[in-house]
């Protein structure tokens, strides 16, 4: 499978499971899409539909309803989704749901199956953040347990890479519009990102950052 990075602004991403699976995936998406989780019952981390007291995040949508296999598709139909994700304890359904989704031209992503897939199926990874780096992680489904592991090794690897990636975009520019050739400018942002002295700077702040990179700058360029 190729990883890829998709945009769901705008879009609609169905769940059908309400338990501890497809409540992770629905708030995995909450910040992207609309999501629409349908479940006869909810996990306690998503807010209950019939609690008026609950507190919402408006970017899920909870319908209680447990569709058997003959009705998935009707379903999908009328929410019109991006994405389905199959996230019930029944194979039926679930089975149904990839189905539905395949037929539709749909993405479907089927949270009880690992390994080879059809076309149009998806596996979500796991995720890292510090914006705008995004670091994502899968084991192709074999292993959520050894995903999360990587990913909170990675989460202390990372740390400080947003800053970073903002900084040498900006000195990449700055050098772009001085007319500093391409070979150099590469070579100089390079440096920048694995100098040692840039990274410890940032961490003091961002002119610190800027103060190291404009030394690692000058020797490149022999200003």
């Amino acid at each position: 499978m190729t990883p890829l990075y998709h945009d769901f602004a705008g879009e609609t991403v169905v769940v059908f499971g309400g338990g501890p699976v497809g409540s992770r995936k629905a708030r995995g998406f909450d910040e992207a899409a609309r999501v629409v989780v349908v479940s006869p019952d909810f996990d306690e981390r998503l807010p209950s539909p019939d609690d008026p007291e609950a507190e919402r995040d408006t970017a899920i949508e909870l319908l209680r309803a447990a569709p058997d296999a003959d009705a998935v598709a009707g379903w999908i139909d009328r929410l019109g989704p991006a994405l389905a994700v199959a996230a019930t304890d029944d194979a039926a359904v679930n089975a149904a749901v990839e189905s539905a989704a395949l037929d539709r031209g749909i993405l479907v992503n089927r949270t009880d199956v690992s390994g080879g897939r059809d076309p149009g199926s998806v596996v979500v990874p796991a995720t890292v953040e510090d914006e705008p780096v995004t670091v994502a992680l899968s084991t192709g489904g074999t292993s959520p347990a050894l995903a999360k592991a990587l990913r909170e090794r990675i989460e202390a690897e990372i740390e400080g890479a947003g800053e970073m990636a903002a900084l040498s975009g900006e000195i990449r520019e700055e050098l772009k519009s001085e007319g500093i050739p391409p070979e150099k400018r590469r070579e100089a942002v390079r440096r920048v990102v694995r100098s040692r002295g840039v990274w410890k700077g940032l961490q003091k702040g961002r002119s610190n950052g800027r103060q190291e990179a404009d030394t690692v700058i000058e020797e490149v360029l022999d200003r």
